[in-house]
């Protein structure tokens, strides 16, 4: 045990199952004293919720000797957001790092798409992640320290098919992260986001119609959640600090990690007597055309061999 987290107390939401329990897990064995999060609900967000799995987490915990707390709210609740936080200050004395973990899928192909469904992977994906980082934001600032982790995906950076409500969500959590990156670093505070690759509830719901859909949903069975926690609870470490790790995309893929760029200007034309209609479509676009994104540039692109 290397204790990389002695004497620090995490939240970690969404933390009954999956990449969030390994990650409650992993720091709890790493010294630190857990909030564990779960609503408890059903994957498309639906159900009143139950704090059974994150009991279980907790109980889990404890038999190895670690220290955790359970708790049942929902992060699209401010004031339940509020309440993780104070079970943090209140049962451990302090709140050092917060994973915004917590999620849930209704995909539906755009034109299908409704209010609510957009709503709710909203509320819980980028509106959960805002609330529980203001409810520790002001902690972090007095006591000049704390982490915050987020996750996004590379339907957020890259697309996918069915997904606009979750990759708004999860490009949103990257300006989000970037922001509060910039606004608390005065305080000693730091947010980075992970783009995890494993198996979880959420990706089995992901339809496999064709043989090259499922053969990529088997190789993606071999990533299990328990690769992702360690760079997550590392994050929230001292010797990340040290070394300045900030405003950073990780991208956590088996036994590989990934650090991706932050969007750029890729080609720039100038044109000193001004754009006309007729000028964009003759020089600027065949110009620029080499450098667009290709659409068929889903998130399979990320799945080559081996892994």
């Amino acid at each position: 045990m290397t204790n990389m987290l002695k004497d620090k107390v995490v939240l970690v939401t969404g933390a009954g199952g999956g990449i969030g329990r390994e990650m409650a897990l992993l720091a709890a064995k790493e010294g630190a004293k857990v909030v564990v999060n779960d609503l408890g609900g059903a994957v498309d967000g639906e159900g009143s919720g139950s704090a059974t799995a994150a009991e279980k987490v907790c109980e889990e915990i404890k038999a190895a000797g670690g220290h955790a707390v359970p708790n049942g709210d929902s992060v699209s609740d401010p004031a339940g957001a509020e309440r993780m936080v104070k079970a943090a200050v209140e049962n451990f004395g302090r709140i050092d790092g917060v994973i915004n973990n917590a999620g849930i899928l209704r995909d539906r192909i755009f034109h299908r798409m409704s209010h609510m469904d957009w709503k709710m992977v909203i509320d819980v994906h980028l509106n959960g992640s805002f609330n529980t980082s203001r409810a520790a934001a002001n902690y972090f600032k007095e006591q000049k320290s704390g982490a915050f982790v987020h996750f996004t995906s590379t339907s957020g950076l890259v697309g996918n098919f069915g997904q606009a409500n979750y990759s708004a969500a999860k490009m949103g959590i990257i300006g989000l992260s970037r922001s509060i990156a910039l606004d608390m670093a005065a305080f000693n505070v730091r947010s980075n986001c992970i783009s995890p690759f494993a198996w979880t509830r959420m990706i089995g719901t992901i339809p496999a119609d064709t043989e090259a859909q499922k053969a990529r949903l088997e190789r993606s069975k071999k990533m299990t959640p328990a690769k992702i926690a360690p760079m997550a609870v590392y994050l929230l470490s001292d010797s990340a600090q040290e070394q300045g790790i900030t405003s950073q995309i990780f991208g956590v893929r088996m036994n590989e990690i990934m650090l991706f760029n932050a969007n750029r200007p890729v080609r720039s034309v100038h044109n000193s007597e001004g754009w006309t209609l007729e000028d964009i479509a003759e020089h600027a676009v065949p110009s620029m055309k080499p450098y667009f994104t290709d659409l068929k540039r889903s998130p399979e692109y990320f799945t080559w061999d081996p892994i």
